[in-house]
């Protein structure tokens, strides 16, 4: 990644997860790790099965000095992706990770933030075990629902969708 995306996802990554956990209306956990290590930083909290989850942000494409043009495009991932969370730093009352459950959207630097608020909302719902309330999307993508519920657990925004075909 050059300098000015590295700026970038540390900004936007700081800004999410700070929205992040004022929505979450629960104890959520920011750790600062250092990227350049492969330790990304996340967001992580229990839900009420004392699971621990997190959301990691990332980005799945960048441009660099070798590919300057290559499409900068970020991924969010709820209990999956490039970051290993320890369990152990929320104590005694935690089970373990939340295995059962993971969701990656892949979308652009300019549409992370509005995503934060129906992250939220998805995550909730799907403790509730439907994800029938999960408002639209703030930017259009392509999933695939039936019965009300999310049949894939990864979904593109259309302008990330159609900035990946830039790659090659």
């Amino acid at each position: 990644m050059n300098p000015e995306a590295i700026r970038t996802v540390s900004h936007l990554r700081s800004e999410f997860y700070s929205r992040f956990a004022a929505k979450m209306k629960v104890p959520v956990k920011i750790t600062t790790r250092n990227p350049s290590t492969g330790n990304l930083p996340t967001a992580s909290w229990v839900d009420e099965r004392q699971r621990m989850n997190y959301v990691c942000i990332y980005a799945y494409t960048a441009p660099d000095a070798l590919l300057p043009k290559r499409p900068f495009i970020l991924r969010v991932s709820v209990n999956k992706g490039a970051g290993i969370v320890q369990s152990r730093l929320w104590g005694k009352d935690c089970r373990g990770l939340n295995q059962s459950w993971h969701f990656d959207l892949t979308l652009l630097p300019e549409e992370i933030l509005d995503f934060c608020t129906w992250i939220v909302s998805l995550i909730k719902s799907h403790n509730k075990g439907s994800v029938s309330f999960v408002p639209e999307p703030p930017h259009p993508f392509d999933f695939t629902m039936a019965n009300n519920e999310l049949l894939v657990n990864e979904a593109w925004t259309q302008k990330a969708r159609q900035e990946s075909k830039v790659i090659l």
